[in-house]
């Protein structure tokens, strides 16, 4: 009876915001472990902790104890696996946002090895590909479950009460035959005390006859082969453009011009601060800006995201997509108050002392005489500045967006996910190159224009003659 809305974020900020209360159920193949349960509930479990080690084929990586400190070992940051490798293995691995970016890497020889879940690396392994599973390793006290608020203990129950469920009328049993068909260990099964033990297959028996019964295996793939199907799948392309077009598109803009917006106006209060002679405008302008060109755009991002989200959940609806376009103002606002102060302050001096000679008062002077030239002198920064606002709304997708709220990284990034494959990327990049290559562009002709003004033109000779008469 409850009614889900999917939405896709990063991993390791996935528990952060179901302790937060941005999402209701943290679902991602979350194995539990001692730290994770300090941050957040977790129900009973439905898989157990079951891990693999995948390398390319003929490595000499046979196992877990063929790894050493000289082996680039892949993991997904904050996963139960990069705790293992640096915890127990006590080796320093390389750390990847996602599972498809890790296994990437792996193809392309960028790293040796991947210690990933069991489930993402039998998905990620395809024929022909060169890699396989060298050795596999489970865990029993830490269980796989889903994640849920401390506070959420009805929610819990509810899932809880439906794991058991489908356990009893062998939903579990079809899906887990399906999807991960593993045999369970001695002593552990899915589901509560009082559930029923799933009754499963002989994995192993089935194995065994399906490893007689294969015994052709595809060559593996030359590079540029698999080059060409990690970023060049035209069928992906086909695929994505259309949601990259209808999606994408608009909340990239959108985010965009609103940002970009409130980020001029923040930016001329900043600038206009910046250059008071009152030290109480000025200090605090300095220090605003000094902070937010200082921090990381993801850092802000998630600090209003996640810190301010929870604090006004009731305006927003729990819903991050307008506190995204706050942060991206907020960032840009430090930068346009630069640009403006460096263009208002490169009007020479000798402007200001007319406009106070004729009359007009500082204030008076600085709005109607300085600050428009300053402004007309740095357009074409300011549309740089515009233009990399729409690239940074793709860092919006941290936040976890809902699929009609996905700009043009988040909707390849969905695709991406759903494939394995890179294409989708591409297609987001090839769209943005779109929206950026025209207005960088314009950017130039500005440029020129204000550097080379307007072409001259003949004058009519009656305005010649009108202009002339009486001279004499």
């Amino acid at each position: 009876g409850l009614h889900v809305e999917f939405s896709g974020t990063e991993f390791a900020g996935l528990l952060a915001q179901v302790s937060g209360g941005r999402f209701d159920v943290g679902s991602s193949n979350i194995t539990t472990t001692d730290a994770r349960r300090q941050l957040v509930g977790f129900t009973n479990g439905y898989d157990f902790g079951y891990f693999s080690l995948v390398v390319p084929n003929g490595s000499a990586i046979t196992g877990f104890s063929d790894l050493g400190r000289a082996t680039r070992i892949a993991v997904v940051q904050g996963t139960v696996q990069d705790e293992f490798v640096v915890n127990q293995l006590r080796l320093n691995p390389v750390k990847f946002p996602d599972y498809n970016t890790a296994y990437a890497n792996l193809k392309s020889g960028q790293v040796d090895a991947w210690v990933a879940p069991s489930a993402q690396a039998e998905g990620a392994i395809k024929p022909g590909d060169g890699i396989s599973v060298s050795q596999n390793t489970f865990s029993l006290d830490n269980f796989v479950g889903y994640a849920v608020a401390k506070h959420n203990q009805p929610l819990i129950d509810a899932l809880n009460s439906g794991l058991d469920a489908v356990i009893a009328d062998g939903t579990y049993a079809r899906l887990y035959s399906d999807w991960v068909p593993r045999e369970l260990p001695p002593g552990w099964k899915p589901g509560s005390k009082t559930a029923t033990t799933p009754q499963l297959p002989d994995f192993a028996a089935l194995a065994a006859d399906e490893r007689q019964g294969d015994t052709e295996q595809k060559a593996p793939k030359s590079t540029v082969q698999q080059l060409k199907d990690t970023f060049f799948d035209w069928s992906l392309y086909r695929k994505a453009f259309p949601d990259l077009i209808k999606t994408g598109l608009p909340n990239t803009l959108i985010l965009a011009v609103v940002s970009g917006a409130l980020g001029t106006l923040l930016g001329m209060l900043l600038a206009v601060a910046g250059i008071s002679r009152t030290r109480w405008l000025r200090w605090p302008a300095r220090v605003y800006t000094d902070i937010f060109r200082g921090l990381p755009a993801v850092v802000i991002i998630l600090l209003i995201g996640l810190g301010v989200g929870p604090v006004v959940r009731t305006l927003t609806g729990n819903n991050p997509y307008w506190l995204g376009a706050v942060a991206l103002a907020l960032l840009a606002s430090a930068y346009i108050g630069e640009i403006f102060r460096s263009g208002i302050q490169s009007v020479e001096a000798g402007q200001l002392e007319a406009a106070r000679a004729i009359g007009f008062g500082y204030r008076q002077a600085m709005t109607l005489v300085v600050i428009p030239q300053g402004v007309r002198r740095v357009l074409p920064a300011l549309m740089n500045q515009f233009i990399a606002l729409i690239k940074d709304s793709s860092l919006i997708y941290f936040l976890g967006l809902l699929a009609t709220q996905r700009e043009l990284f988040a909707v390849g990034r969905d695709l991406n996910a759903q494939t394995g494959n890179l294409s989708p990327l591409v297609a987001a990049g090839l769209a943005y190159l779109l929206l950026t290559v025209p207005l960088t562009h314009l950017v130039n002709y500005i440029d020129r224009r204000m550097r080379a003004g307007r072409p001259d033109r003949p004058i009519d000779p009656i305005e010649t003659a009108t202009i002339t008469e009486g001279r004499g």
